[in-house]
């Protein structure tokens, strides 16, 4: 059975960090590019970041209001992606999920994804 687990959320003041870990079981997270995507209430699910798969080179991508202050990465030996986020804004706040995708080319659309964590709040207070 495949399960992606979300941890790491949290409440914390605009300027500052989290760190959000995926863990992976039932699949081996290296075959997959992963994504992070966000909710926040009442909008559409958002793509954040994501990392291609370990023969590719490990390529991340993101979307212009994170680059420069989130960073995914990915530990292929703990099956985990993580998401540095630095410089936290309260246009940050939503629930983030981690997301893993069986296809060859970076997808932020969250139909293109196979598998989904169940999600961690993140909530940026001004």
């Amino acid at each position: 059975q495949v399960q992606l687990v979300e941890s790491g959320g949290g409440l914390v003041q605009a300027g500052g960090s989290l760190r959000l870990s995926c863990a992976a079981s039932g699949l081996r997270l290296s075959s997959y590019t992963m994504g992070w995507f966000r909710q926040a209430p009442g909008k559409e699910r958002e793509f954040v970041a994501a990392i291609t798969r370990w023969w590719s080179s490990g390529n991340s991508y993101y979307i212009d209001s994170v680059k420069g202050r989130f960073i995914i990465s990915r530990d292929n030996a703990k099956n985990t992606v993580y998401l540095q986020m630095n410089s936290l804004k309260p246009e940050d706040t939503a629930v983030y999920y981690c997301a893993a995708d069986l296809g060859d080319s970076i997808a932020t659309i969250p139909t293109s994804y196979d598998y989904w964590g169940q999600g961690t709040q993140v909530t940026v207070s001004p």
